[in-house]
């Protein structure tokens, strides 16, 4: 390449290298810019569908084919929590809706968080494992099975809970979800093909600029509102996002606690990942038709997404600290 496209190439790649360092801290910071600059919001908002798809193309992209062999070959805890994440959530709070009636007193919250329990779990949950020093692995293998499982398990559970609230029919959200993920597969295998894994994992922290780029234009674009609906109407608008932070770190709390017995650590990594839900991909698949409350809270649910890899990196570290205060202590004791 000639010295002066190197010059070019040079301070970008600089800037997503330097952004992609700041992890846990500028994943944070996204969610206050997309609610202090409104007009980001309205530019952004008719590219959420993109926005998801070079997201998880980005993910796919990234995926350790050893790693991920490696733990499929163990498959006892991944199916378990695969299990969990892709049929127990939605089971139970489509039960505990429906059981209360919270159905028929707020259907768009309903439909919110219903759409919440039947999406698969974020793709940037295992980058943000790995920042914040949890098993990253198995967070992404984890991922990848209930990512492939998710257009049958919410096409059924949206079958049997949400009806005619939801735009479209559950076989059009099934079909819509497995072309978007078929299709980020695709581009992701060839991207692998052409550039290489190894250069791929060479450039990991532009990477993980570009990342945080287009986590910005998601955040935007859902969360363009929040603004002028706290002005319109705050009690409302607090309420539901402390009921967005309270349904995040339920899962978390719950989801740790049933795995604790392999190790809190690894506990705590699916916990995170079960919590952090993919509503991106069901904005996608339903064109994003959905009521004025399910954005709502869909754009308050962007909060402790962004916030809580940040709040948990202490616990994590003091997590990890132990491990190896035990593994060592094991180590000494059978010399």
């Amino acid at each position: 390449m000639p010295s002066f496209l190197q010059t070019i190439f040079a301070v970008p790649l600089r800037g997503l290298t330097w952004l992609g360092d700041q992890g846990t801290r500028a994943v944070a910071t996204l969610v206050f810019i997309a609610v202090a600059v409104p007009p980001i919001g309205a530019l952004l908002h008719p590219y959420v569908t993109e926005a998801i798809f070079c997201l998880l193309c980005i993910s796919f992209m990234r995926v350790d084919l050893a790693a991920l062999y490696g733990h499929l070959r163990r498959p006892g805890l991944v199916a378990t929590a695969t299990a969990w994440t892709t049929i127990g959530v939605p089971m139970i709070v489509g039960l505990i809706a429906w059981s209360t009636g919270f159905d028929n007193r707020s259907p768009g919250l309903f439909l919110a968080l219903m759409l919440q329990s039947m999406a698969s779990p974020m793709m940037a949950s295992p980058a943000l494992a790995a920042m914040i020093g949890l098993d990253a692995t198995l967070v992404l293998v984890t991922l990848v099975t209930a990512t492939a499982l998710v257009p049958f398990t919410a096409s059924l559970f949206a079958s049997l809970f949400l009806g005619a609230s939801l735009s479209i029919t559950p076989l059009t959200l099934g079909l819509k979800l497995l072309g978007l993920l078929a299709g980020s597969l695709l581009a992701a295998t060839v991207i692998r093909r052409v550039v290489g894994a190894d250069a791929i994992q060479r450039h990991r922290r532009p990477i993980d600029g570009i990342n945080i780029i287009i986590l910005l234009v998601f955040a935007s674009a859902v969360m363009g509102d929040v603004a002028s609906d706290l002005v319109t109407d705050p009690i409302f608008t607090v309420g539901v996002a402390l009921m967005a932070f309270a349904v995040y770190f339920t899962l978390l709390a719950v989801t740790t606690l049933l795995f604790r017995r392999v190790g809190y650590e690894r506990a705590l990594a699916l916990g995170l990942m079960v919590s952090q839900r993919n509503l991106g991909l069901m904005l996608a698949a339903t064109a994003g038709a959905l009521p004025p409350t399910t954005w709502l809270y869909f754009a308050l649910t962007q909060f402790p997404i962004h916030l809580a890899p940040y709040m948990l990196t202490p616990i994590a570290r003091r997590l990890m600290a132990r491990a190896d205060a035990s593994s060592t202590e094991a180590a000494g004791s059978t010399t």
